[in-house]
This record gives structure tokens, sequence and C-alpha cells, in this order.
């Protein structure tokens, strides 16, 4: 059974060898993601065109995302590394600090003692350490340790219940996002977004630095992880601005609670699938793989869960950048993802239900998922520039595989997120008959359809009319 589900991981000192990628690459990686929140611009650089490198080796084009740090709130440094912070004692958060001691620390956003006030609770390093804030005077905010434990230099700081006034994008952001585009990633991933203004601002800058760099526009990601962005209002503004959005587990769920995060996720994933829009599930899906060479069952349980609720891709941070077990890591995720997908519930014919199509191109493509559905097709191979065709039936839950075959290099990149869309090339300029045969052959030689196999192919007439998918073929296979 092919897996529909795709899979992000990120690329760090575990997995930046050519043949440790390689191996990653043919177990199932969909989406390289380079994390701008470690190591220089020039380090990604060489990661960026190593990925580029490799997945020609191996004749599959995967996807590249940039992910940015966004405004990480951080205390500084210590004069011996760390301190234990004890339960009842007092600790300063200073602005003016240098280097910290057990009584206080320094900040690197300088803005924090005028986003808090009294009663305020702050967890610093993923909310192991929870301080109360008692009063704010000038650049020092006066704490009283709640949780104790170590804390040692750069730790974040969350607020409980959100509103910290930091902007979405720093200046290491936008210079970051400049540097991105100019390789020519595929996806930008925005930290810490509030509202759809943030994303729109993103996107106005994301424009202007292909047009600088002479390159495609990079589509965008929304990571979800500030409590305002899960207001009412405030999350359908991000998705509308947005091409996709990350359920970023880890600092949502500091600022929201442990316990709200499962039920934002399903809302967060429905409210995606119904805007046309790609999510992405992450944060300690294998943590344990970090160090052990099986998931826990827990793991095994969070990542069907998440195919389950309807995800496009789920992704894999530290387990792949700095964990003993890249490769294993991901053919256990991707074993995870197919069983989960067996289970899974086909409802096109209620999906269709009071649905009104405006473009051609969308009656095309959704017509296509309820033939090739009930004609038991063995699969959809949709002739696509944009990708536009293709990304609309992968919204559907359908056991149909759906190949999305194009000319254009930056579309099959693009395709590398949705759920469900296989991405190949075919020769640029085809005629009709020409093109409908490669498509045949390629499926053919992939061993998806043999002799006297249905596909379901859609296809725009005249070929090189851009963004004109308006015709549905049923094909038998020779």
């Amino acid at each position: 059974m092919q897996r529909a589900t795709k899979i992000i991981a990120t690329l760090g000192p575990a997995s930046e060898k050519p043949e440790v990628l390689r191996d990653m690459i043919r177990a199932g990686l969909n989406v390289v993601r380079l994390n701008f929140s470690h190591g220089t611009v020039a380090d990604h650089r060489v990661r960026y065109d190593l990925v580029r490198q490799i997945s020609k080796e191996v004749d599959k084009e995967v996807g590249i995302m940039a992910d940015l740090q966004g405004p990480k709130i951080r205390v500084g440094k210590f004069a011996d590394g760390k301190v234990i912070l004890k339960e009842g004692a007092p600790f300063i958060l200073d602005v003016a600090c240098e280097l910290g001691n057990q009584d206080r620390v320094g900040l690197d956003y300088k803005d924090l003692p005028k986003d808090v006030r009294a009663g305020d609770r702050l967890l610093l390093n993923d909310g192991l350490i929870v301080l109360v804030v008692e009063k704010v005077i000038g650049v020092e905010i006066h704490t009283r340790v709640e949780t104790g434990g170590p804390l040692s230099n750069n730790k974040g700081i969350n607020r409980a219940g959100g509103g910290l006034t930091a902007p979405a994008l720093t200046e290491k952001d936008i210079q970051d996002m400049d540097a991105a585009i100019s390789m020519g990633v595929d996806f930008l991933a925005i930290s810490f977004p509030k509202d759809g203004a943030d994303m729109a601002y993103a996107r106005k800058l994301a424009d202007a630095a292909s047009a600088k760099h002479g390159k495609g526009k990079a589509r965008l990601i929304a990571k979800i992880e500030r409590a305002e962005a899960i207001a009412p209002g405030a999350l359908e503004g991000i998705i509308a601005q947005s091409d996709g959005i990350m359920v970023a587990r880890g600092d949502l769920a500091i600022e929201v609670g442990n316990p709200a995060v499962p039920a934002l996720q399903k809302r967060m994933i429905r409210l995606a699938l119904e805007a046309d829009k790609f999510t992405i599930t992450a944060t300690q899906m294998m943590e344990s793989m970090i160090n052990a060479p099986v998931p826990t069952r827990a793991e095994v349980s969070d990542v069907a869960n998440a195919v389950l609720d309807g995800t496009d891709a789920v992704m894999l941070s530290a387990e792949s950048a700095t964990g003993q077990f890249p490769v294993k890591t991901i053919e256990q995720m991707a074993a995870i993802c197919i069983e989960a997908e067996k289970s899974e519930v086909v409802h096109l014919d209620t999906d269709f239900l009071d649905q009104r199509f405006e473009r051609i191109d969308q009656a095309i493509a959704l017509g296509a998922l309820f033939t090739a559905h009930h004609l038991n097709a063995t699969a959809i191979a949709a002739l696509t520039d944009s990708g536009s065709t293709p990304i609309w039936m992968s919204r559907h839950n359908i056991r149909v595989p759906i190949f999305a075959l194009t000319s254009r290099i930056e579309t099959q990149r693009a395709l590398s997120t949705y759920r469900n869309v296989r991405p190949f090339s075919i020769q640029a300029g085809a005629d009709r008959e020409t093109a409908l045969l490669q498509v045949e052959e390629r499926l053919k030689k992939l061993g998806v359809v043999k002799s006297g196999d249905t596909i379901v192919l859609t296809i725009g007439e005249p070929m090189d009319q851009a963004g004109g998918t308006n015709t549905l073929k049923i094909v038998k296979v020779r």
C-alpha cells in the first residue's frame, strides 16, 4: 500500500552526511526542514545544495522548508553556565544583566518588562521552570519561583495564556527569509504569527525577496504556537493568509496548557482542510527515537491519531537532526502512517453534498475523485501546471492514489506536502496524445498500474493553457 501522509524531517549533524540523507529519502522522506534557529546561513546553503544533489541522484524531488526562528524569548547566559532555582526563592529577570547568577539573569527581549504584570506566570525551559511575577521595577521583573530546577543558558520564556507583543518577524528573520529565498526554498515557515496581518506582512516581504532574486514564490506556512493565534477569528485569518499551517505543539502547549492541545489539533486540521490548505503536525512525535531504535507505544498512537485527524504531513525535529537513528525513525513513521491510513473511512458522497463550484478546474478535480471512487479506479492522474487540480483532490480522503504529472520542477516540489499526491515529471511541450502516452508509461514503470486497469485522468485542452484543466477522461491501460 502506498503512503498518503507525507514525512518532513529536520536536517542536522545526524543527517547531513550524503549517505544518511540518501537513505532517508529512500525510506520515505518528502520534505527537508532547515531550522534557522540553529546554524548560520552558510550552513543552510550547504545543506540546501546537498538536498538538491542527493534528490537528483535518487530521482525523487523533495521539498525544502526554511523554518524561521521568530521572536523566541530567551534568558541570557549565566556566569557558571547554569543555576538551580529553588521553590519559593526570589529571582529577577533583568534586561541590564550581562552574566546571570543565582539571583538574576539577563533577557534577549528588551520589552518583556512592558508586557508583564504582577500575577503573571512565566514558563521557562519548555515549562519545566515556573516563575510568578510579583512586581516590575524599570527593566527588572521580580518573580518568585513556583516550580524550581536547573536553568541554563539561553532557555526559552513563555507567558501562560500568551499576550506578549513581540513581532512575528524579527530583523534576523527578515534577513534569513531573504537568504532562504535566494537559495530557492519551496516553503517558508513563519514562527509565532498572532493573526492574519502577521502572515500578510510575511507574504509581502517574501514576494519582494522573490522578485529581487528572480526566484519562484515560496509557499508560506504559519506555525500556530501562540495563544492569540487560536482565538476566534484569528486562526481563520491566519489560515486565509497562508498556504498551510503547522500544528506546533511545543510552544502552544506551554501557553495554553497540555490538555487543550489535542482538541486544538483537530480543530486546526479541520479548518485548514475546509480552506483547501495543508497541515503539518509537529513536536515530539517520535521523541524517544533520539536515543532508542523503536518508538514508544504512545508515540505510535500520537502519529496514527494525527493521520486519522487528516493531517497532510508529520514532522521530525531532533529525532532526525541530532538523533542516533534518523533513517529508522523515518521507516517507523512511514509504517505507522500506512497502518493508520488503512482504517480511514471514505465519505466522498457526503463530502460533495451542497457543494458549489465557481471554477471549471475545481469541478473537474472533484468530479475525478467521485468517478475514481465509484469505478474503483487504480489511479488518478492529473496533468497539471500550477498543481491546483491535485491540491483540490487531496483535500478529500480517497484510497485511490493521486499522481500529479507536471513539466515544472517547482510544482513537483510544492506538491511534496500535500496528502495523497505523488508528483512526477513529464516532458515539457508534449502534445495531448504524447502526454497521455507518457502518463500511462510512467505509471506502468512505477508498478502502479498494469494492463486492464482503469485510470481517471484530468487534463487541460489546449495543453499550453495554464490553469485550464477542463477535461476528465477515463482510460483503460493497454
